[in-house]
C-alpha cells in the first residue's frame, strides 16, 4: 500500500483517534447532539490538525529540543484563533452551536498527540497526509455519534426529519448519559468489525468414517 494512502487508511480506520486511541472524547460527548454540529466540529478540528502537522513537521529542524512543546501550542493556538474567527464572520449559528469548545481545540489531545508523535519526527508533505487521515476519521466517528443521538433523541438527521410524526423522542440520547451509550456502541462495533475471523473448521460426517474391522481369534493367531 502506498505510504500516503496507509496515512489516510490509518486515520480513519485503523487507527482512528476517537473510537481506537480514544482522543478528543471531551468535545465528542459534548457537541454531538447532532450531526450538524459534528460536522462542524470535526472539520475545524481537521483544519488545524492538516495545519498544525504541516508547519510543525517543516520548523522540526529548527525548533530546539527544550521549546518543542510550547512551539507546538503556539502554532496550535494562532491556527486555532484564525478558524475560530473564520468560523464567528461566516457561519455564526455553527460558531454559537459549537461555543467554547472551538477555542478548547488547542488543547485537543489529537492535534498535540499527532504534533509530538508524528510531525516531529516526519517530512511536511507525509504529516499532511497525517493529518488528513485523523481529521477524516475523527470527523466521521463525530458524525455516526451525533446522527445517531440525534435520530433517537430528536427524530431528525441534519435538521430534516426522518421519523414518522407518531415517534415519541428519547430526550436520554440528547443527554450526556446518551452520549456515553452512543460512543459505547459505537466503538463496540468498529472493534468488532475489526476482529480477524476464526477460520472455520470442516467436520466430516461419521457416516464417511469407516469403521474399525474386528479380527477374528485365526487371524490374530496368525499374527
Amino acid at each position: 500500500m502506498n505510504k500516503y494512502v496507509e496515512r489516510l487508511y490509518n486515520g480513519i480506520w485503523k487507527e482512528n483517534p476517537l473510537l481506537v486511541l480514544v482522543l478528543g472524547t471531551c468535545p465528542t460527548l459534548a457537541v454531538t447532539t447532532s450531526a450538524i454540529n459534528g460536522v462542524g466540529m470535526g472539520l475545524s478540528t481537521t483544519a488545524v490538525l492538516v495545519f498544525s502537522n504541516v508547519i510543525i513537521a517543516a520548523l522540526r529542524k529548527v525548533i530546539p529540543d527544550r521549546l518543542r512543546l510550547p512551539a507546538e501550542i503556539v502554532i496550535v493556538a494562532s491556527l486555532v484563533t484564525v478558524v475560530d474567527m473564520l468560523m464567528q464572520g461566516f457561519t455564526p449559528e455553527m460558531y454559537e452551536s459549537l461555543g467554547v469548545y472551538i477555542p478548547l481545540i488547542v488543547v485537543n489531545c489529537i492535534i498535540l498527540g499527532r504534533a509530538e508523535a508524528y510531525a516531529m519526527k516526519n517530512g511536511p508533505i507525509i504529516s499532511l497526509f497525517d493529518g488528513i487521515g485523523m481529521g477524516l476519521g475523527f470527523t466521521i466517528a463525530l458524525v455516526i455519534i451525533g446522527a445517531v443521538r440525534e435520530v433517537i433523541g430528536a427524530g431528525t438527521i441534519f435538521n430534516v426529519q426522518v421519523m414518522p410524526a407518531a415517534y415519541t423522542p428519547c430526550s436520554l440520547f440528547i443527554l450526556a448519559p446518551g452520549a456515553f451509550l452512543v460512543y459505547a456502541a459505537v466503538t463496540a462495533l468498529q472493534n468488532y468489525l475489526k476482529m480477524p475471523k476464526a477460520p472455520k473448521v470442516e467436520k466430516k460426517a461419521d457416516c464417511c468414517v469407516p469403521a474399525a474391522k474386528e479380527e477374528t481369534p485365526a487371524e490374530t493367531e496368525n499374527k
